[in-house]
C-alpha cells in the first residue's frame, strides 16, 4: 500500500500530525557553508566566478559575451514556437494581468485642520531579479514562473526586471521562456542559475546588474542563496517542497482525490500530498486510485517515491475536525473537496490558496486562473502571502506641519522625548518655538 490511511485519534495519526506541524526545514550545514562559499566568490569575482560555476554544472562552452540572451536569440525564439502556444501564452498572461491589477496599492494624504498633512507614497523598488529554475535542463520550461513573476513586478512598475535562468548544455534557454519573457517586456536575460545566479543579482557582476528584490522559485541551493542575502535586499519568500492538501467529505469523487495528490507529488520527492477526510472507505478507494494513476504518468518514479515516503492520508470525526486541521497545517495549497465548500471557507484563517468544489483542480491555479502561484510552504502561510505587486512596492511616510500644528503638539513631543531621555529631540522643538 502506497499510502496507510490513519485515523486521527490514533497513536499514529496524532505523531503523523505531530510531524506535519513541525515541517519547517532549514538547509543543511554544508549546503549553507557551499552556498557561502558561492556568494563570496561572485561578490569579488563577478562575471569570472559565474561562467566558472555555469561551466561546471550547466554548460560547458559558455562565454562571457554569450551570458546575457542576444537580441537573435529572442528574436529566434518566435520561430521555435508554435501558434498553439502563443494562443494559451495570451490567455495566461490576460488572467494573471488582469488578476493583479487589483492588487496595485495607492498613495494617500490625510490633513487635519491645523496644517499637519500625513500619508503614504507608494513607490516600486528600481530592480526586480527574477530567478526562473531551468527545468530538466530546458526540456521542460517553466513559463509559468516567467508570468507569475515578472507581470506582478511590471504591474508595480519596476523600471528593470532582470531575468536569470540556467543555460542547456549548449548554452542556450528554452525558446518557450523567451516568448514569454518578451510578451511581458522582460528583454535583460542572463543564462545563470542556482546560488551563483542569485549571487550575481544580489551583487551585480559585469554583466549582470544588482537589484533591489530577488523573486523566484528553485531548488535548495536557490532557497539558501536567497536566504543569505535577504539581509541585503527583498527576496519573496524562503520556499520549501511543494504542498497540497485536500478536505474531503462523502461528495468527493475519489479518483479526483488521487490526481490531485499526485500532482503534488510529481513535483518533487520531498513535495507533500494530504488527505483529511471524513470518510473512510474514500480513504481506501483515494490508495486504490493513486495506484492506478501511478503507472500512467511521465515522472512515476518520483511521485511514487514522495506518496512513500511523505505522503498522508488522516481520517477524522467530522468536518469541524478536518477544517481546524487544515489550519493547524497552514499548507501551501488546500483543496476543498467537499458538498459546500463556500460555507465552509469563513472558517479558514490559513492557507497559500484556496480552491473551491470538486472541478477545481490545484493546477487550474498553477496556470490559468490568475492569482499568483508562488506560495508560501512548511507553514508559513500561518503569517506570509502568495507574491503580488505588494512585493514589489516599498511605502514611505509623508509628514508635512504647520507652525499652528507644532504649536499644538510641542509639549506632546517633549514630554515623551523627556521620558525617553532624548533632550536633543525636545529642543528640535522648542528651538522652532523660540524663533518669531
Amino acid at each position: 500500500m502506497i499510502i496507510t490511511p490513519l485515523k486521527t485519534n490514533s497513536a499514529e495519526g496524532e505523531a503523523c500530525l505531530a510531524k506535519l506541524l513541525s515541517r519547517f526545514q532549514q538547509a543543511e550545514n554544508n549546503c549553507r557553508d557551499l552556498v557561502a562559499e558561492i556568494i563570496e566568490q561572485v561578490k569579488t569575482r563577478g562575471d569570472e566566478a559565474v561562467l566558472e560555476y555555469t561551466r561546471k554544472f550547466d554548460s560547458p562552452d559558455l562565454t562571457v559575451e554569450s551570458l546575457k540572451v542576444s537580441t537573435k536569440e529572442l528574436q529566434e525564439a518566435y520561430e521555435l514556437v508554435d501558434d498553439d502556444f502563443l494562443a494559451t501564452l495570451a490567455k495566461a498572461i490576460e488572467r494573471i494581468q488582469v488578476f493583479h491589477e487589483r492588487e496595485m496599492e495607492d498613495s494617500w494624504m490625510q490633513t487635519r485642520e491645523n496644517g499637519t498633512i500625513v500619508g503614504r507614497m507608494v513607490r516600486p523598488v528600481d530592480a526586480a531579479g527574477l530567478y526562473v529554475p531551468g527545468g530538466q535542463g530546458g526540456s521542460t520550461p517553466l513559463v509559468s514562473s516567467v508570468l507569475m513573476n515578472g507581470i506582478p513586478a511590471g504591474i508595480a512598475g519596476v523600471t528593470q526586471r532582470v531575468m536569470l535562468t540556467p543555460p542547456n548544455k549548449e548554452g542556450k534557454v528554452s525558446p518557450h521562456l523567451l516568448v514569454a519573457a518578451q510578451e511581458i517586456g522582460i528583454v535583460d536575460i542572463f543564462k545563470a542559475g542556482s546560488a551563483w545566479g542569485i549571487a550575481a543579482l544580489a551583487y551585480g557582476t559585469e554583466s549582470i546588474p544588482a537589484v533591489d528584490a530577488i523573486v523566484g522559485p528553485g531548488n535548495q541551493f536557490v532557497t539558501e542563496a536567497k536566504s543569505q542575502v535577504a539581509n541585503m535586499l527583498r527576496i519573496d519568500m524562503i520556499a520549501g517542497p511543494s504542498e497540497v492538501l485536500i478536505v474531503a467529505d462523502k461528495s468527493a469523487k475519489a479518483n479526483y482525490v488521487a490526481a490531485d495528490m499526485l500532482a503534488q507529488a510529481e513535483h518533487d520527492p520531498m513535495a507533500l500530498a494530504i488527505l483529511v477526510t471524513t470518510e473512510a472507505t474514500l480513504a481506501d478507494d483515494v490508495v486504490t486510485e493513486l495506484d492506478r494513476q501511478l503507472a500512467k504518468l511521465s515522472r512515476t518514479d518520483i511521485a511514487a517515491k514522495s506518496l512513500e515516503d511523505r505522503g498522508v492520508i488522516l481520517i477524522v470525526e467530522n468536518q469541524e475536525e478536518a477544517l481546524t486541521i487544515a489550519n493547524d497545517i497552514a499548507i501551501e495549497h488546500l483543496e476543498l473537496m467537499i458538498e459546500d465548500p463556500w460555507e465552509a471557507l469563513p472558517q479558514i484563517r490559513h492557507a497559500g490558496a484556496i480552491f473551491l468544489g470538486h472541478n477545481t483542480p490545484e493546477a487550474a491555479g498553477d496556470y490559468m486562473a490568475g492569482p499568483n502561484h508562488v506560495l508560501p510552504t512548511m507553514g508559513t502561510a500561518r503569517y506570509s502571502s502568495a507574491l503580488g505587486v505588494e512585493t514589489f512596492l516599498k511605502k514611505s511616510s509623508i509628514i508635512s506641519y504647520s507652525r499652528q500644528a507644532l504649536v499644538e503638539d510641542a509639549d506632546h513631543i517633549r514630554l515623551l522625548a523627556g521620558l525617553e531621555g532624548l533632550t536633543a529631540h525636545a529642543a528640535s522643538v522648542t528651538e522652532r518655538l523660540q524663533d518669531k
